[in-house]
This record gives structure tokens, sequence and C-alpha cells, in this order.
């Protein structure tokens, strides 16, 4: 992950990896807002209600919803990033998937955005180092059977993206201390969330290719640059 990071810093447009994932960031953005509003159209990434597969049938519309119809391996590491995504609100909130026209929670919105954007990492990883790693260090697939790295690279990479509803609690507090339209942002979870989400977007995704420091500012890279407090070793 490191030298993802390092690689990204020296020239932010390799891989075409930071492109392809503000698109896709841009796309689900759209998804929460129709999440949160509870409303049915499958074309936005929705679970049908009338599926025989829950399941399946939203991690396919997720894919189909944020992955977009690129053909380079960024593009495929954000279609196995939505897939993941579902897979984990599956395992981890099914209740989700029989909401019945219910607009989706502020927090469980968050934590798919945070997913996602780890994921992204995570999978691109996968992807394109895992079997290299693999070939120069022969171990790694004894310790490490069901390639779990994946999984540990997501972990890590959650903890540095920004979580929405924290932002906009931040937002609907500042406007309170400022007692400018306090109404506007009575209920950030459902009607200011998707629109500060958005707005997090290059936040995020620079936050998870390790391009900014936690506090949002951009890193600097060169060889008089000094290495940022926890970045993490390749």
């Amino acid at each position: 992950m490191g030298v993802l990071h390092r690689t990204l810093r020296t020239d932010p447009f390799a891989f075409g990896l930071r492109d392809a994932a503000c698109a896709a960031g841009e796309r689900l953005t759209t998804v929460m807002d129709t999440l949160a509003a509870g409303r049915d159209t499958p074309a936005e990434g929705l679970p049908d209600p009338d599926g025989s597969d829950a399941r399946t049938d939203f991690a396919a519309r997720l894919v189909r919803a944020v992955g977009g119809e690129g053909g380079t391996v960024a593009d495929a590491a954000v279609r196995r990033a939505a897939a993941a995504t579902a897979d984990r609100l599956a395992a981890q909130h099914p209740e989700a998937l029989a909401a019945d026209g219910k607009g989706w929670s502020g927090d469980l919105l968050c934590l798919i955005y945070q997913w996602f954007f780890a994921d992204v990492v995570a999978e691109f990883l996968r992807g394109v180092i895992a079997e290299k790693i693999k070939i120069v260090v022969p171990v790694l697939p004894l310790a490490d059977p069901e390639d779990h790295v994946a999984d540990w690279v997501a972990e890590q990479v959650m903890h540095l993206v920004p979580n929405p509803c924290e932002e906009a609690e931040h937002l609907k507090n500042a406007v309170e201390q400022a007692e400018d339209a306090v109404t506007a942002f009575e209920d950030p979870t459902v009607d200011t969330l998707a629109q500060v989400a958005r707005g997090l977007v290059p936040r995020a995704v620079g936050a998870a290719l390790g391009l900014l420091t936690p506090s949002g500012s951009a890193l600097e890279e060169g060889p008089d640059a000094a290495p940022s407090e926890g970045t993490p070793a390749a």
C-alpha cells in the first residue's frame, strides 16, 4: 500500500486510478441520494424487492450504477470494489436489503461510502500487485491462502476516508453557530447527506490514494519533502 501511495504522489494520474475513483464516487453519491429517499429506481442501483436473490441482485445493480463503462485496470478495480462493498453490506446489514421502500439511514449510507473508496484501493492492489508479491514472496500464499490481504488493506484505508455523516454534522453545527438557515440542515442524514458526500469525493479519493494528509491538505513530493507521519512502509 505504501508503494502505491508513493507512486501516486509522484504521478497523481498514474494508472488512471484517481480519475476513475472520482467518477465512480460521483455516481455513488447519486445512488446514496436515491437510497436515502427510498425510491425504487433500478437504473440507479437500488435492490429489487421482488428479486429472488436480494443479495446478488443488489450487488449487480450497484456495480452497474457505480462501475461505469471503462475498460482500464482502474475501471475494473472500481467495479470489483462496488461488488465487494455490496457483499460487505449484505453480510453485515442484511436487513437493509429488505427495506421495502423505506429510506436508508445516514449511518448506513456513510458506511457504504467509506467502504467503497477503501475497496477501490484494495481491489486495485489485489488485481495488479498481489500476484507479483506472491512471486517475490512465495510464503504469502501459504500464510494467506484466501487472499485476506485485500481485506486488511481495505480496513486500513477506510480509516483515511472522510465520513460524510460527520461532515454533515459539522456543517449543521457551523450553520447553527452562524445563526443562518438552520432549518436547511435539520436532518443531514436525508436532506444534505448526498450533497455533502458529493463535495467530499475529491478529498475521499485523495485520502484513500495517499495524496492528502488526514487534515485534507496535499502532501508534498520530491527529494526534499519530509515523509508524512504515519505513512506506511513498502
